[in-house]
């Protein structure tokens, strides 16, 4: 064999061994990019779950479609903000967060919603009218600056994940927190009073009056456990990402969608509805950008075709 022949054949065996060890490094690169989006879209479907389950049952038992929502979750979060930064305690910047926002649902509820029973073209009309008014004076009150509330030392810094690398505790803690919120909230509806009355709401209200209870007051109940929950979500919203005007109409958007997937009423559907919403936001995201949006409303138009009412809805 001629030297030139020699120096051919080492350089395509060398070349062919370059090749095989860059397609490994690739593949497995690829994976941990595909798991580490994964868990990303478990933990944005664990914030999206936080502030749509107060939404599907406020929309599910009281039958409008509060579009003030994303604005209950911009305040919560904005008001968490100024409690952190007074008081540079994160669980009390998230009650207050939520307390706020809570009074807040109520009030709308009291306010305005109330006084429309049943005409839910003016119903959704005035809550649009509401979220306009209060984006523009959280807009004025915090300016157009981007904020993030801290993340407490306890919950900073990353862990090891196998297949992944490091990843933020802070992340990690919110699946759990959006677990036991949801157990909370089966318990609620299923094993107290309260929810015995919702879910009595949810089916039929109006038999839930002719039995004498005091359907008002769970609505303003309702209306306040939603308020609360959307707080919540947005102090742990503006922790994981960021607080800034235009965050009320994104996450609105995305808690109608999950609420719409999942079904008006129900706690589970709402749960499936936003891992549905967040691998669909992720997956498309990461992997076809330009038409990543696309694909959470191809998952609505899929399952309101097949079930009108949602995976897990009742009857309206």
């Amino acid at each position: 064999m001629e030297a030139s022949q020699k120096v051919s054949l080492i350089t395509f065996l060398v070349g062919s061994g370059v090749d095989r060890v860059n397609q490994k490094t690739s593949a497995r690169v690829d994976l941990k990019f595909f798991f580490t989006v994964a868990l990303n879209s478990l933990t944005l479907a664990a914030l999206y779950f936080i502030v749509a389950a107060g939404f599907t049952l406020v929309f599910g038992l009281m039958r409008v479609l509060n579009l003030a929502h994303g604005a209950i979750y911009l305040l919560g979060a904005y008001v968490g903000f100024e409690v952190m930064q007074a008081t540079e305690e994160w669980l009390v910047a998230a009650a207050g967060g939520a307390i706020a926002a809570a009074l807040f649902g109520i009030f709308i509820h009291v306010a305005i919603l109330s006084w429309m029973p049943g005409q839910e073209l003016r119903q959704t009309l005035a809550t649009v009218a509401v979220s306009l008014i209060a984006a523009d004076l959280m807009i004025a009150v915090w300016g157009g600056l981007s904020y993030q509330i801290e993340v407490p030392d306890l919950l900073f810094g990353s862990v090891p994940i196998p297949r992944i690398g490091k990843y933020p505790i802070f992340r990690l803690t919110l699946i759990g927190l959006a677990v036991a919120i949801g157990l909370l909230l089966w318990l609620l509806l299923n094993r107290t009073r309260l929810g015995m009355m919702i879910r009595a709401g949810v089916d039929d209200r109006e038999m839930l009056a002719a039995m004498g209870k005091n359907v008002p007051l769970v609505f303003v109940a309702v209306a306040g456990l939603g308020g609360l929950l959307a707080g919540l979500g947005g102090v742990v919203g503006g922790s994981a990402l960021a607080i800034a005007p235009g965050e009320d109409a994104r996450v609105l958007l995305s808690s109608l969608v999950v609420v719409i997937v999942g079904g008006m009423g129900s706690v589970v559907g709402a749960a499936m509805g936003a891992i549905l919403v967040g691998f669909a936001e992720q997956f498309g995201l990461a992997y076809t950008p330009t038409y990543g949006v696309v694909y959470t409303f191809l998952i609505m138009v899929m399952v309101l075709s097949l079930r009108p009412r949602g995976l897990f809805g009742a009857g309206a």
